[in-house]
């Protein structure tokens, strides 16, 4: 099983902004970085018009689009509820991936890095920090008893992203 290390926070802390700041210099580490994303949002990655879309909206359960770039599974799942974050990652291309980040999933048994800013309206003990959090990324200093990260130090951030996951092997 591939880590899996969610980077987790309140809406417009900067989860997204900091993901694609820190995937592209994991990346640059030799760290082959996978993503899940949750979204609380009735998402659809295919275009209505495109065969796909319309042979998709026909019936079928899974739909799969593939070009010699990139792939997409597409299953529909109208009755599953919340999906299980581990069974997400089962899905995933073990042999390719060295770390699957997750952008969400705050609830969920995983280990975590929490992001906090004060100017998001939200308190401190509001955040959640539990038994599975790894450190807090934050614009300011917290009284917290957790490793602490500066939230703008994508350096640092990925120094202790592969400190952490090297003693996961």
């Amino acid at each position: 099983m591939v880590p899996l290390l969610a980077i987790a926070a309140f809406s417009g802390t900067g989860k997204t902004t900091l993901l694609k700041q820190l995937i592209p210099v994991l990346t640059a580490q030799g760290i082959r970085v996978g993503l899940i994303k949750h979204t609380h949002h009735n998402m659809d990655v295919d275009k209505p018009g495109k065969d796909s879309y319309e042979l998709r909206k026909a019936g079928a359960a899974q739909t799969l689009v593939a070009s010699n770039q990139r792939w997409a599974l597409m299953t529909e799942t109208p009755d599953a509820g919340e999906m299980d974050l581990h069974y997400l990652a089962s899905r995933m291309d073990a042999s390719t991936l060295d770390l699957i980040l997750v952008e969400g999933f705050k609830h969920e048994v995983v280990a975590k890095i929490l992001l906090f800013r004060a100017a998001t309206g939200h308190s401190l003990a509001e955040l959640g920090i539990d038994a599975h959090t790894l450190a807090v990324a934050s614009d300011e200093v917290l009284d917290i008893d957790v490793a602490q990260l500066d939230l703008n130090n994508v350096a640092q951030i990925s120094q202790f992203i592969r400190e952490w996951l090297q003693g996961q092997k």
